[in-house]
């Protein structure tokens, strides 16, 4: 039948299709009381069921007739009402619904939809390879995923959620002893049609996936990288962060070729503007659980993915850790080398794209950045590094108020004490003082820090060892630093 002589048919009325339904209710259920069954109950009235098949043609109407022609369980859908089993019909509309996001997911980009259902690195993440593997994920998975790259939009999710939650609870899916009315039946049936099965995806859900194929087929060159982003321009908020997802789960997978990996390291950085902080946050949370998971080299490349962005310090802090520590003993070492007032520089600018713009240190390693710090400021009495003293300074001034603490505490530590005999170091010294003024502003460490500076450069070398230091010290509760540098 085409859709032109679809409309107005009714499937209870034509008479190419009338059906006695109160007929067949008397010969089932007498059927089954014979039998010693149950018969009461069990059928919806017969006045429901005409209601539903006499509406089911205006609401099947804005379906294609090829998707039509692919809907077997509307099928079942329809026959399981004619039946007089309302349970059942709501059944087969969802199995009709799941199918038809799985198709969609299949049509659309399947790693990028694994990506946004299952976490990378999980059990069930490992699992997801081929469209066969649809099947492994929950339906509310599945819905929300789907929802998250634009194949079903917010307000269908919430309709939908409405339909899973009555097929769980009044459908024949699961034990039951609720009951269903034709209009709620319609009501769903019109929901799981508009929303899923007959939602066309947005003009920005389609760039985003012809991206995603482009990414993965051909070279972007540099001229192909500004028109390209345009496109991220349009992109709504949860948009960007899945496709910032679906950027992550191309770089981390390994095998990619070399070219789908410079494509993203190309494009990423004019996304990452556009990406939320909770998104980049997760970043850091699944490179974790790649290294929980002892997936090597899935860790390697998430990291590599936050270093084009210059974001490692979205990186939890038990992965931070090491790596922090690392630089700063990178940098320790080029101080303590030859031409030093040029060696600092690449280590000192490493620790610093280490703990992000606004600096984000680990408590665990806080005094040992702060000691090498202040330590390689002061210099080592010969000159200062013009290649690192801006950066030093940079990250001095952006010192919390407890690396404040630990700065000013620093003179009880024996390296850092023997610098001051140094004149070019204790002058250093009172440039640290100026940077910290407005990070120390009350209380016995401010006390503390208005005592040394005042006390003679002459005499900063054994300030720690002063009566009057070591009191302020311990009112302001500072333990001896046990920094070994």
């Amino acid at each position: 039948m085409s859709d032109d002589n679809f409309k107005g048919v009714s499937l209870f009325t034509s008479p190419s299709a009338a059906l006695d339904l109160p007929a067949f209710d008397v010969a089932l259920l007498s059927g089954l009381s014979a039998l010693g069954l149950p018969s009461e109950g069990i059928l919806v009235p017969v006045a429901q069921r005409e209601r539903v098949m006499a509406q089911f043609p205006a609401v099947l109407e804005t379906l294609a007739s090829g998707k039509r022609a692919d809907s077997a369980y509307l099928s079942k859908f329809l026959a399981a009402v004619a039946a007089g089993l309302f349970d059942a019909a709501l059944n087969y509309l969802w199995d009709e619904t799941v199918q038809s996001v799985r198709t969609r997911a299949a049509e659309y980009d399947l790693n990028y939809f694994f990506d946004q259902a299952a976490q990378p690195g999980s059990d069930l993440r490992n699992k997801l390879h081929s469209s066969e593997d649809l099947r492994l994920i929950d339906d509310q998975k599945l819905l929300v995923a789907a929802n998250r790259i634009g194949l079903i939009s917010d307000i269908g999710l919430q309709q939908l959620d409405l339909v899973r939650y009555m097929r769980n609870h009044a459908s024949a899916a699961h034990p039951n002893q609720a009951s269903l009315r034709a209009q709620q039946l319609l009501g769903y049936l019109d929901a799981c049609i508009e929303e899923v099965i007959n939602l066309e995806p947005s003009p920005a859900v389609i760039e985003v996936r012809r991206l995603l194929v482009n990414i993965k087929t051909t070279p972007v060159d540099n001229d192909g990288v500004g028109s390209t982003a345009l496109a991220f321009d349009d992109l709504l908020q949860d948009q960007a962060d899945n496709l910032a997802m679906g950027f992550f789960g191309i770089y981390t997978r390994p095998g990619a070729e070399t070219f789908v990996l410079e494509n993203v390291r190309l494009l990423l950085p004019h996304l990452w503007p556009s990406v939320s902080e909770e998104t980049k946050k997760q970043f850091g949370v699944k490179a974790l659980r790649f290294s929980v998971n002892q997936q090597n080299d899935e860790s390697q490349l998430a990291r590599e993915f936050l270093e084009t962005v210059e974001g490692l310090q979205y990186l939890p802090d038990n992965l931070r850790i090491p790596i922090i520590d690392a630089a700063l003993e990178a940098l320790l070492d080029a101080h303590r080398g030859w031409s030093n007032f040029a060696a600092e520089g690449p280590p000192v600018r490493e620790l610093k794209r280490l703990v992000g713009e606004s600096p984000d240190v680990p408590r665990s390693i806080q005094e040992k950045y702060v000691t090498a710090l202040v330590y390689v400021f002061l210099t080592n009495g010969s000159g200062v590094s013009w290649a690192a003293d801006s950066t030093y300074r940079e990250l001095i001034s952006r010192f919390t108020t407890r690396e404040a603490s630990f700065a000013l505490n620093s003179i009880t530590n024996p390296t850092v004490a023997n610098r001051l005999y140094q004149p070019l170091s204790r002058t250093k010294f009172r440039e640290l003082l100026e940077l910290l003024d407005h990070k120390v502003v009350s209380g016995a460490r401010r006390d503390l820090y208005l005592a040394l500076r005042n006390t003679p450069e002459a005499q900063l070398a054994k300030a720690s060892t002063s009566p009057a230091i070591l009191r302020l010290l311990s009112e302001a509760k500072r333990v001896k630093s046990t920094t070994r540098l």
